[in-house]
Formats: C-alpha cells, sequence, structure tokens
C-alpha cells in the first residue's frame, strides 16, 4: 500500500515512514509542505494521506479543501495537535476520514490507516477475496481457499498490490511504486518475471492475472 506522509517534522517523518514500512509493509512517500504535496497528490495514485495540518507552503486543511473539491476521495488521516471537539468536528466536515491528535501510538496510527484503506475499497472486514484467493490483513498472509499459499517477499507485494486493486488494471509502473521502491535493481522487466511466476502459483485460486493491452495487469476471478 502507497501512503503519502504530508509533515513537515523531518524526524517525525523519517521515523513513520521506516517504522510503517517496517511493521505494515507500507510503502511511504513524503512530502514537508503543502504545494509538494498537492502536486504528488494531482500527478499519483495513493492508497491513504497521512496530513498534518500545520504544514508550510499550503495548511492542510487547504490541501484537504483542493483534494475533495476535484473529487479526490483518497482516505484521509490527519494529524493534529488540535483535540478539541469542534476542530475534530470541523475537520470530519471539511472532508477528513479520520484524525489521530498528537502524540500517538504507531500501533493505532497503523490500525487506523488498515481500516480506512479497507473501508475505501468496500471492504469492512480483515480480508480481501478474489475466487479462492484470501488475503488476511491481520496475519498478512495469503491462502488458496483453506491452504496457505506460499510466495516470496516479492511475489507478496505484488499480489497484495494487485488484490487491494482487484478488478481494475494496474500498470507496470504503479506496481513498481509499490513494492520494495528502495531497491534500485527492481525494473519494470523483475515486475513482468513476478507477474509469471505468480500464475503459475494461482492456478488453484480461481483466480488470474490478465494483461491489458496498454493498461497493466489485472486480477481477475475466474467465472
Amino acid at each position: 500500500m502507497k501512503i503519502l506522509l504530508v509533515e513537515d517534522e523531518a524526524d517525525l517523518a523519517h521515523w513513520l515512514a521506516r517504522a510503517l514500512a517496517r511493521q505494515a509493509g507500507f510503502v511511504v512517500e513524503w512530502a514537508d509542505d503543502g504545494l509538494l504535496a498537492e502536486r504528488r497528490l494531482q500527478q499519483e495514485e495513493f492508497d491513504a494521506v497521512i496530513l498534518d495540518l500545520g504544514i508550510p507552503g499550503l495548511d492542510g486543511s487547504s490541501v484537504l479543501a483542493r483534494m475533495r473539491a476535484r473529487d479526490d476521495r483518497t482516505p484521509v488521516l490527519v494529524l493534529t495537535a488540535r483535540d478539541s471537539l469542534a476542530n475534530r468536528v470541523g475537520m470530519l466536515n471539511d472532508g477528513a476520514d479520520d484524525f489521530l491528535p498528537k502524540p500517538f501510538q504507531l500501533e493505532e496510527l497503523e490500525a487506523r490507516l488498515q481500516a480506512l484503506i479497507r473501508r475505501s475499497r468496500g471492504r469492512e472486514f480483515g480480508r480481501m477475496s478474489c475466487g479462492r484467493l484470501h488475503y488476511d490483513l491481520g496475519s498478512q498472509r495469503f491462502w488458496s481457499g483453506e491452504e496457505p499459499l506460499a510466495l516470496t517477499p516479492r511475489e507478496h507485494a505484488v499480489l497484495r498490490t494487485l488484490i487491494q486493486k482487484s478488478g481494475e488494471p494496474l500498470s507496470k509502473q504503479a506496481i513498481l511504486e509499490r513494492i520494495l521502491p528502495d531497491e534500485s535493481d527492481i525494473g519494470l522487466d523483475a515486475v513482468e518475471v513476478i507477474v509469471h511466476r505468480l500464475r503459475k502459483k494461482l492456478q488453484s485460486c480461481q483466480v488470474q492475472i490478465v494483461t491489458m493491452r496498454g493498461l497493466g495487469y489485472c486480477l481477475e476471478a475466474l467465472d
């Protein structure tokens, strides 16, 4: 899952990015001011946004307002030092999906992010499914029916990206941006190789990875 972290405190941002990558497998991109965040949100697709309100360039409230004005429905979790009832109600009315007052515990932030992403994809429960293929968000494991699916870390990352967008095409570049972005040895050709291996492992799952010319790969359930 690809997250945009909008936070101007560099130490906090670096710690959060490392911790969320290590504990939950999130790919975290960082923007330290609102104008940069606004540009990235218009050019890239994210699964969720962690948004601090007190950022330079363009404040967090304005970033949120612009997102919702152009019908960008990406889930937004607001980090705020303002914890009054009026502020919380105001943030929700302005289009925030959730909020977390500073200071906060990493475990709660991670749980709230997971819940927001599940709800945004129409999944209220801790499992994603396509055909006989299931992904348990709690254990972060794939299952073919009742049998666990043996995957390498890179296969796991690619398949997790595809099942999150099941039924929708994802380009190789979009997949690459969501898996191990810090490893320079991974290129678009590597995505092809991983997809080829996954197709063999998914034969019992009643799903297929379809190549859609000019659009990318799409995970679909077999009829």
